[in-house]
């Protein structure tokens, strides 16, 4: 994982505004969201209620994107990874259970999807 991702994840967990070179986070209390953005396109929202993480690819189905979503479900989201096969990108569980990635995919704690 990269230092940017692990920062990233580090403001995530502790509910921090942050931002660092094409990276930022944004918390909102009034809902317990916090959203991550890459070169200003939301890529993922973390509720922390629910313990849900909400993937998107902001437009931009590039490595980097697939980095840092790879990178909050590794903190988030055990067990989910993104990944690309024939120019395609897929979402795969624990099991190893491939589904096509779609925009606002919900991952949460206890390996369930939607």
């Amino acid at each position: 994982m990269r230092k940017i991702e692990t920062e990233m994840n580090n403001a995530v967990r502790n509910k921090i505004a942050w931002s660092k070179n094409n990276t930022c986070t944004t918390f909102d209390s009034t809902i317990e969201n916090c959203f991550v953005y890459l070169h200003g396109n939301h890529i993922a929202t973390y509720n922390y209620a629910n313990k849900e993480l909400s993937l998107y690819d902001g437009g931009w189905q590039s490595n980097t994107t697939k980095s840092r979503l790879n990178a909050l479900c590794y903190e988030l989201a055990t067990g989910f990874s993104v990944f690309q096969k024939n120019w395609e990108w897929f979402v795969s569980d624990f099991s190893g259970y491939p589904k096509e990635f779609a925009d606002n995919t919900i991952l949460n704690y206890n390996g369930c999807w939607e």
